[in-house]
């Protein structure tokens, strides 16, 4: 049997959930997902977990919130004058935006509260401080060349 390896490229199917079952995430009625090992494809824990594992193996792991979307930050929540917001955007709790890093990156902030004057965003990913369960099925291994 294929034994996964860093640089192997690694196909699941996998379903995530949260330590209280609630389900975030599923490969189930998509293709399966594809993973090159060693290429941060994939969170931290989940990677770690498929290396050495064997093709065919179903197994279930649960990652801990510092090797996923690592601890929630609260310095990350910014508020904001309305004003500065593009018109026209409709903007209510839960709506996504994008915004600018100081380095010209892009990242994604949630609406997590909001007023006449201003406008309170979370740029934490919505699964941080989170640990997280997977269960997770081998169904293919490519060895890397």
């Amino acid at each position: 049997m294929a034994i996964a390896q860093t640089g192997d490229i690694v196909r699941i199917n996998y379903s995530g959930r949260l330590t209280d079952g609630t389900q975030f995430d599923s490969s189930e009625g998509r293709a399966p997902l594809e993973v090159t090992l060693g290429a941060g494809q994939v969170i931290t824990g989940l990677e770690k977990h498929l290396i050495g594992i064997e093709q065919g193996t179903k197994s279930t792991v649960t990652i801990p919130a510092d090797e996923a979307y690592g601890q929630h930050r609260p310095e990350a929540i910014q508020q904001l004058d309305r004003a500065k917001l593009p018109s026209g955007v409709d903007v209510k709790v839960g709506t996504q935006l994008q915004a600018r890093t100081s380095d010209g990156g892009m990242i994604p902030i949630t609406v997590i509260d909001l007023d006449e004057a201003r406008v309170t965003v979370d740029a934490n990913h919505p699964l941080a401080g989170r640990d997280l369960v997977f269960e997770v099925e081998v169904l293919e291994i490519v060895k890397a060349a």
